[in-house]
Order: structure tokens, then sequence, then C-alpha cells
């Protein structure tokens, strides 16, 4: 059948209609389409995997008409104003193990915090158990129970990180959720000098990082974390900085299996290399740290080390100051296989150790060289002939002549009750923790006197 033309004229009319309200649906489509940016995608991704943490606790009582008159006073405290508890946000997190709960973030964030709780962008509610916290890095891992399993971050590879590459951070400044910045890498290996401690190998980047954001994601284009964003450099204006997550790979397995971070030993102790010594060394051009003395029987003893080498480097990572060995070496795990080029008789040399964890059994002999002591356990005949009312802590037995701590007037029978701000019950806790701290150049040490205790900065010795 022979369609007339004023049909066929109809029926393009009808489908050119037709195919315009189709285009006018499609439309908000395309543009939506158009506007979704990586950058969007990739916060579209990682966002429920942000977590907000805070800390119960307690607001300050508000003024009353009638301040100043006891009676009032009493009967407004007793019936109007029970004190409220109140949440207070600390921080952000991000989950790296959605199947098991493991959440990242800083250590600054947790360290005072008591009852703690993770609310996530879908206000779902945890309690949480504190898996491990490592104050020299700025890191904690936080655990919480979930009958299914949470969304979480790809974590992506920091050591190829370009300066002028897009990253994203996500956090909690100020309390607002979820909030999203964005930036470029402004520069890789920053240190930071706050008034506790030296921390090294940062991200710089110039996306904001406000408090708040401290322990959030840092991400790049593909919605990968590269790093974990930190606001402890208070002076800092447009000025971000983020730990790198290959920094946070190894603390992160410690804390997850010990509980704390275990320090690789190498078994060497350095020096700066300044003019004189390299003119000695007959090495004026050279950058490194000249080995001042290795440990009998330690992993750097069994590959050749000897005092006089010159250390330029640690796995490729350029070692030019004491600090910068002490970060290298802080980087290493117990087992691992460590490149380290030195310069000796006039030319450069490779050797390879594999570092072991630090021989407990040592740790006496640690304690009197770095620190110039001999300690105890409290016990009942200590107590009665150093007149002591503690039972917990490391009493001192004997100090070093010459030593920081008998200078200050440090004496047998005064207790060790805290070092870098935790509780010494026994040696056995001073013990660990000298040894973990050995690679610093001074340690916070709380010293009970008689009735009196105090807070001590004590250099240790080489």
């Amino acid at each position: 059948m022979t369609d007339f033309p004023g049909q066929i004229k109809a029926k393009t009319v009808a489908c050119t209609l037709l195919l315009l309200f189709l285009l006018f649906l499609l439309l908000p489509a395309v543009a939506i389409a158009n506007r979704e940016t990586p950058v969007v995608r990739a916060v579209r991704k990682v966002g429920p995997a942000v977590v907000n943490i805070s800390s119960q606790q307690e607001a300050a009582r508000p003024m009353h008409p009638f301040g100043g008159n006891p009676f009032f006073d009493n009967f407004f405290r007793d019936f109007f104003e029970p004190r409220p508890q109140q949440r207070v946000s600390l921080g952000s997190g991000v989950v790296i193990d959605g199947r098991r709960g493991f959440i990242l973030t800083n250590a600054h964030v947790v360290e005072r915090a008591a009852d703690i709780k993770v609310v996530l962008q879908d206000e779902r509610q945890f309690d949480v158990t504190l898996v491990g916290v490592d104050a020299d890095s700025d890191l904690a891992v936080l655990r919480i129970q979930s009958d299914t399993p949470l969304p979480s971050v790809d974590l992506g590879n920091s050591d190829d990180i370009m300066i002028g590459e897009t990253i994203i951070a996500i956090g909690n400044p100020f309390g607002f959720s979820h909030t999203v910045t964005t930036g470029v890498v402004s520069a890789v290996n920053r240190s930071i000098r706050t008034d506790q401690r030296v921390y090294h190998n940062f991200i710089q980047t110039d996306a904001s990082i406000n408090p708040g954001n401290s322990g959030g994601p840092l991400l790049n284009i593909e919605g990968e974390l590269i790093g974990i964003n930190t606001a402890i450099y208070a002076k800092a204006q447009g000025i971000g900085f983020a730990i790198p997550i290959n920094t946070a790979r190894r603390i992160v397995a410690d804390l997850i299996a010990h509980g704390h971070v275990i320090q690789a030993w190498i078994g060497v102790t350095v020096q700066p290399l300044d003019n004189r010594m390299a003119d000695y060394l007959d090495a004026p051009d050279l950058q490194g740290v000249v080995v001042a003395r290795v440990e009998e029987g330690s992993p750097a003893a069994a590959a050749g080390l000897a005092a006089g080498d010159v250390i330029l480097s640690v796995n490729r990572q350029r070692t030019a100051t004491p600090d910068d060995y002490t970060a290298a070496a802080r980087a290493l795990r117990v087992g691992q296989t460590a490149t380290v080029s030195r310069w000796r008789d006039g030319r450069t040399q490779e050797v390879r150790m594999q570092t072991a964890e630090y021989p407990r059994a040592r740790a006496p002999e640690l304690i009197w060289r770095r620190l110039g002591i001999r300690v105890s356990d409290i016990s009942p005949p200590l107590q009665r002939r150093y007149h002591l009312r503690a039972d917990k802590g490391a009493v001192i037995t004997e100090v070093r002549d010459g030593a920081y701590l008998a200078r200050v007037g440090a004496a047998a029978g005064d207790i060790i009750v805290r070092l870098e701000n935790q509780a010494i019950e026994t040696v056995e806790d001073f013990n660990t923790l000298m040894i973990k701290s050995r690679l610093k150049s001074a340690v916070l040490v709380q010293l009970l006197k008689d009735t009196q205790i105090y807070s001590l900065t004590v250099p240790l010795n080489p």
C-alpha cells in the first residue's frame, strides 16, 4: 500500500519530534558523563572507605544567671546541669583491609583518646580496638568488627610518584565529614621537625590538609592510596604533608602482627663526616656518614663493615647525615637483605647483609653503653635497701661516672617509671623500649627520685 505525500511528511515530522524528545531526555546524562572527571570517579570509589574517628568527651557547663551565689551554684549543678557527653571529632582514617576490619590513621589522632569510635560514610558507627601505635612514624592501626566486609581502598605505589601529578585528599577537617581537596605533588622526601621529633621522607602537596584531615587518605588519580595525610606541621599554610604508603606498609605489618614496630638490626653506630674527618680519610667530596663502631656478631660485622668506612647510601637511600642514615635504617625489615654503599680505600663498594632482630640478651649492654646505667626489677630486698615506696618500674642499681644521668644527679635507688611516654612496670618493659629507641639520639625519661618525678631528655651516647 502506497503512502501519500502528506502521510510521508507527517511520519517524518513524528520521527523528528520523537528523536528530539529522546535527545532531550539523554542530554542531562550526556552532560553528567562529560563532567565525570577522574577525580570524581576516584572520590566515588574511595569515599566509602574513609572514616571519621571521634572520642567521647565531657562538655563544659553553660553559664547560668545566678553565677557567683553558692546556693544557686549548687542548685543548678544538682538539678539542671548534669555534665553532658559529646563526641569530638579527632581526625580521619581509611579502611585498608575490609575483610578483617583494619583501619590506618595517624598515631597523634588516637594516642590520648579514650572510648574511640569510627563512623563510616553511610553513618554506621563502630567501637574500635587499638591494634598498635608507632609514634616514631606517626602511624596507628585500629580494628572494627563487622558482620559484612567493609569498603576498602586499594594500596598504590608511592615510590613512582611524579612531581606535579594530581592528587586527592579526603578527610574530616574541623569536623566537616568527607571533605575532598585536590592539588599536585609539590615535592617528595621532605623532613619535618616538630617540637618532639623529626619525621622523614614525607610527600609534600598543595592540597589543603587541616586539623581533622590527619589520618585520611592521599590518593592518586586512579583512586589508589599513596599516602596518609598528617597535619602535625602547624605552621604550614597552603602546604600539606603525607606519609608515603610504601613507608607505612612495613610499619602496618609489624603493628598487626606484633602490636609494635620491630626495628631491624644492622649493628652500626655512625657519626657525621666533617671536614677534618674527610681530609683524614682523603674523601673531601663525599657526602656520607662515618662508621664509628661495629657491634661484634652483628650483620654489619659479618658483611665486613668496619670503623672508618663511609656509608653513602642504604638500599639506594642517600645517607648524607646521621638523620638520613637513621631514616634509612628504620625503613629496613627484619630478615631483609640490605645493600650498603660504602667508600673505602679510595673507591666505592657495595656490601650486602641480611638484617636481624636485635638480640634481647644484649639489652643490659646496650643500656649501659647508651645510658650509662644498670637497672633491676623492684624486689623486697631493694625496697628495704633504698627505702622504696613504689613497687613498679625499673630501679637504677648503678650509674657510670661521667654519664649524663650521673651529671644531673641520678643515683642508685632512683626509679625509671616512664620511657618515651610509655609506662615502665618491669625491667623487661624498659629493655623492650630501649631496644626500640636505640636508633634515636635522645630519649625522654621520667625518673622517680624520693617522692618527686623528674622528666629528663637524656642524650644517648654513640
